[in-house]
């Protein structure tokens, strides 16, 4: 039997007070995330560090103990999708591997050729693809591989922004908040589809997040099939001076107060709970909602664990485990997924 290796990617967090900065400088230091030279990123990427881990990044990961759920979380994911597809007669082993702090490339590439499998399936944690987080998360997975002369080979699954375990898990996850505030407060609440937000420069450079995160909160509300359900996409986490995608999550908490409607968020590009949802949803945004007189706040969950989000990436993994997508003629990666508008 062929032994397989899953490589969970994800973004990464600080793991004590101390790691904050460094997390930080690894995070602004990447070409993808500000597109400038490399002496003009070295000098930003300390500047923002400095300052954000002892105001609003050092403040946010405060509420949380000074540290990131988000590997103890991803790694609880991989050991559901493992469980599962050892269940299913499966041999592999899933890995999670991060893109800012430990453990990273270098590292899980080494323990993935120590492993010694036959083929390796590249599967962000990321279901909407962005250059910001996708594509930076497998070039710096092809540098590692390159640099140890990791020769295996290798299925990427770039996106799955309409996988049908993941929007199923959504939806549950809205259903039962929304079911809550229709018991609590007597009103149909609006829904809040809230990602992270993107700078308008990246998009209007062809990156298809914007749209893959619109359409999963187009199909999720088609399986939901409220009658005249009242909802709309909003974007979070605004960073530095640029003009970002919108409306603002802020906004749109700013709008629902005005028109005296409760609302329930749901945080649909991201997968597992940490600083972006714990703090900035759970702590940040609803004080900002009470500020307004809104106090019919409610938050779904992320789809963490949930059995169908865990039985759709193991659907993909069994799908893509037997073919490569790297073409050889270019080099580059094809999508594993119809009708995504994804680049890689």
């Amino acid at each position: 039997m062929e032994r397989k290796a899953i490589i969970l990617f994800n973004l990464g967090g600080p793991d004590s007070k101390e790691s904050i900065a460094p997390f930080l400088k690894n995070f602004f230091m990447d070409k993808n995330i500000i597109r400038a030279p490399y002496f003009v990123r070295f000098f930003l990427s300390r500047l923002i560090a400095y300052r954000r881990s002892r105001k609003e990044a050092g403040e946010s990961y405060g509420e949380l103990g000074d540290k990131s759920p988000l590997l103890e979380n991803s790694t609880a994911q991989a050991k559901a999708l493992e469980d599962k597809l050892n269940a299913d007669g499966m041999e592999c082993k899933v890995f999670v591997c991060m893109r800012y702090w430990h453990p990273m490339a270098p590292d899980i590439a080494q323990e993935v050729k120590e492993y010694d499998p036959d083929h390796i399936v590249l599967l962000p944690l990321y279901p909407q693809f962005s250059t910001t987080t996708t594509r930076s998360s497998l070039q710096e997975w092809d540098k590692a591989c390159d640099d140890i002369d990791l020769l295996v080979p290798t299925s990427t699954v770039c996106c799955y922004p309409f996988e049908e375990g993941f929007i199923q898990a959504g939806a549950e996850n809205i259903k039962e908040q929304y079911e809550t505030c229709l018991k609590e407060t007597g009103n149909a609440p609006r829904v809040l589809f809230s990602a992270h937000g993107l700078p308008e420069s990246v998009i209007t450079d062809g990156d298809p997040y914007q749209w893959q995160c619109e359409e999963t909160a187009q199909k999720t509300v088609d399986l939901l099939g409220i009658k005249d359900l009242d909802w709309t996409v909003c974007y979070q986490s605004k960073v530095g001076p640029q003009k970002w995608i919108g409306p603002s999550t802020e906004e749109e908490i700013e709008r629902a107060a005005n028109d005296n409607v409760p609302i329930v968020i749901y945080p649909h590009a991201f997968t597992q709970e940490h600083v972006e949802t714990l703090v900035e949803l759970d702590i940040e945004y609803k004080e900002v909602a009470e500020e307004h007189g809104l106090h019919g706040y409610y938050r779904a969950g992320c789809v963490g664990t949930h059995p169908k989000y865990i039985d759709g990436l193991a659907e993909i993994v069994r799908r893509e485990a037997y073919r490569t997508w790297t073409a050889p003629d270019t080099g580059k990666r094809l999508c594993a997924q119809k009708h995504c508008r994804c680049p890689a």
